[in-house]
């Protein structure tokens, strides 16, 4: 059984619980190696990384899934995004100074949560979105999560989040509607859940997690699916970005006869002439699936 960077879906047969375990070592190393951070910084964005792989294991995603948390406080955006591929990147962003210890109520008051999935419809040539937005009130990450699941699918949830400067994990409970398992089977899933620490959940394998909690519950591996690396910008992105700006504006940042703009997710240098940015406003767009910016 794979271990390392990996999405793992499980059952918990006789509580009628389903669950998705996610455990990101290179992926997480490459996406954290791209900015530094303060460690404080790193392990939110690590937390925000798994719960975003995590998700793309719960709901169906044909396209790409992303969250992103931001606010005006300390910490500005915590941002991730997984695709149906298994591609991951993310980005934070945040102001000195940071308080200690690092919380989402560092995102400040009105801060909000976004889980946005894009799905390309059978025959369809333009993403289709949907999106869910709520307010960011809670001591931990996956206190927040576990707070838009209720409210959105109005199913008990447990999630479990971590981070180091080595991985990235997280694990996620919720019970099947009440025509699956038996009346007590939330309850020990629950109290099972609780003896589980983020040091255990860093450290251990997953054939040996899921069973060392679940194995009275009769655990069975749907599937797992392997996850990596890989920023989605392109240059057909970009001068869509470009376009967004308007003339003036991108004409501008062309003062001195180009214009370059990096990808804050990998670094990746696109250039372009004055010319070349000027005809972006005489030609029609290319087709770029997804290509909004991030707000």
């Amino acid at each position: 059984m794979i271990d390392r960077d990996t999405l793992t879906r499980f059952l918990l047969e006789r509580s009628g619980v389903r669950g998705v375990l996610v455990h990101l070592d290179d992926t997480w190393q490459e996406i954290q190696a791209r900015t530094p951070y303060p460690a404080a910084v790193a392990n939110c964005l690590g937390e925000t990384c798994a719960a975003a792989a995590l998700f793309t294991g719960h709901v169906k995603v044909d396209g790409r899934l992303s969250v992103q948390l931001r606010g005006t406080g300390a910490l500005r955006t915590l941002f991730a995004e997984c695709t149906a591929g298994g591609t991951l990147r993310g980005i934070a962003q945040y102001a000195d100074p940071l308080p200690a210890p690092l919380t989402p109520r560092a995102f400040g008051e009105g801060s909000l949560m976004a889980i946005t999935i894009e799905n390309l419809p059978p025959g369809g040539r333009e993403m289709m979105r949907y999106q869910g937005l709520v307010s960011l009130d809670a001591e931990r990450l996956s206190e927040a999560f576990e707070a838009y699941f209720s409210q959105s699918e109005q199913l008990p949830t447990r999630l479990l989040l971590a981070s180091d400067g080595d991985r990235a994990a997280a694990v996620m409970l919720q019970q099947l509607p009440q025509t699956a398992g038996d009346g007590d089977g939330w309850a020990r899933c629950s109290a099972l859940f609780d003896t589980l620490g983020a040091a255990e959940l860093l450290a251990v394998p997953v054939e040996s997690l899921l069973w060392r909690l679940f194995h009275e519950e009769g655990v069975r591996i749907l599937g797992q699916r392997e996850l990596a690396f890989a920023c989605s910008c392109s240059r057909g992105r970009v001068e869509d970005m470009l376009r967004s700006l308007g003339i003036e504006e991108a004409l501008a940042g062309a003062e001195n006869g180009r214009s370059e703009v990096h990808c804050d997710f990998c670094g990746q240098a696109y250039l372009f002439s004055r010319d070349e940015v000027a005809a972006l406003f005489h030609a029609p767009p290319a087709s770029a699936p997804g290509s909004e910016r991030l707000q």
